[in-house]
């Protein structure tokens, strides 16, 4: 059986505003070895399916300077100081202009436990209907793009939709219980 390592020394290296580099010294049960460890502190994420009434996803297109391309994705960004759903549903509204009439959280998943130290939920926002301009920040560009939610399978097999954790919120989506 796996057993917790015992962390040694714990010490923040550097804060980048969206994220913080942990450095952790954890004893190893296994060999008794001391071994260092970095890790990203980060507020929680959420992401948002928004459906209108017409059977739309309320899609997003911006450019990710990660990969350096421009990325189809549902809304989303860091919960910042609020709740996962108000957090989701302020999202929605400032990079999309939508609202919704029925939220609910599909589910919540951990990014990349190796690396990060929180959890991105994913909420359905049903009844999407725009009602007001987008409010982005400085450093976003983006665009919504309404698209059909039978089509969203195949952009995900065709690699159309690559961000794992937008795949992740059409896994909860589309495999929740009715």
């Amino acid at each position: 059986m796996i057993k917790k390592w015992e962390i040694v020394d714990s010490r923040i290296d550097k804060d980048y505003r969206i994220f913080r580099v942990r450095v952790d010294a954890a004893r190893s049960p296994r060999t008794n070895r001391i071994n260092e460890f970095y890790s990203l502190e980060s507020n929680s994420w959420v992401n948002v399916i928004p459906i209108t009434p017409a059977g739309e996803v309320v899609m997003i297109r911006q450019y990710r300077h990660g990969i350096r391309e421009t990325s189809l994705e549902i809304p989303g960004g860091l919960v910042e100081g609020e709740d996962p759903r108000s957090a989701a549903l302020r999202e929605l509204a400032e990079e999309t202009g939508y609202e919704g009439t029925a939220v609910s959280l599909l589910g919540k998943v951990s990014p990349n436990p190796a690396l990060f130290d929180n959890l991105c939920y994913t909420y359905l926002v049903e009844g999407a209907r725009k009602t007001h301009n987008l409010n982005l920040d400085a450093s976003e560009d983006i665009e919504v793009d309404l698209v059909p939610l039978v089509r969203i399978p195949s952009l995900i097999a065709e690699g159309r939709i690559n961000h794992a954790l937008v795949i992740a919120a059409f896994y909860f989506y589309l495999n929740r219980k009715a």
